[in-house]
């Protein structure tokens, strides 16, 4: 399936387990959001994981991998992004987000490159926390609350 105009897109960077990257499959096709998986997949895309997560949503879901994170990344320079990391203090309800904005969430083990943080600084939120012993939320729990919120915005529900 590709949507022609999505509200979102949801792009995963070099993801490394297969369950987050179908809930977060099977979120995006509830929410009409296109997924974007980039880089290095820690994972096939045939894995059973991957497939039993998304369950039979995958007829649902737009979606795509790129596999080269670097030129990815250049090409949104001229598009509206937001990158979504711990490593940031202005919170993810700050976004202003536009249907077709694209947020960014990096892999489980290491988030997104420090280098794509550093380069645009005032294109990264957060998801606040209050218990400093917690490094960082689940990918599919952070995508799903970054989504509906700027879901809200967008939808006004």
């Amino acid at each position: 399936m590709n949507l022609q105009n999505p509200h979102f897109h949801v792009v995963l960077v070099e993801p490394q387990i297969p369950p987050n990257t179908g809930n977060i499959a099977r979120l995006c096709a509830a929410t009409q959001c296109h997924l974007i998986l980039v880089g290095k997949l820690g994972f096939k895309l045939s894995d059973r994981h991957l497939k039993r997560a998304g369950l039979d949503y995958w007829d649902h879901v737009s979606w795509e991998h790129i596999p080269n994170a670097e030129s990815f990344f250049e090409s949104l320079q001229s598009k509206k992004f937001h990158l979504l990391t711990t490593h940031a203090t202005t919170p993810y309800t700050q976004t202003n987000p536009l249907q077709g904005d694209y947020f960014l969430f990096g892999k489980e083990t290491a988030g997104l490159p420090k280098h794509w943080l550093s380069k645009h600084p005032d294109h990264c939120y957060t998801i606040p926390m209050w218990c400093s012993g917690v490094r960082s939320l689940n990918l599919s729990s952070a995508v799903s609350i970054v989504v509906y919120d700027a879901l809200k915005h967008i939808l006004n529900f």
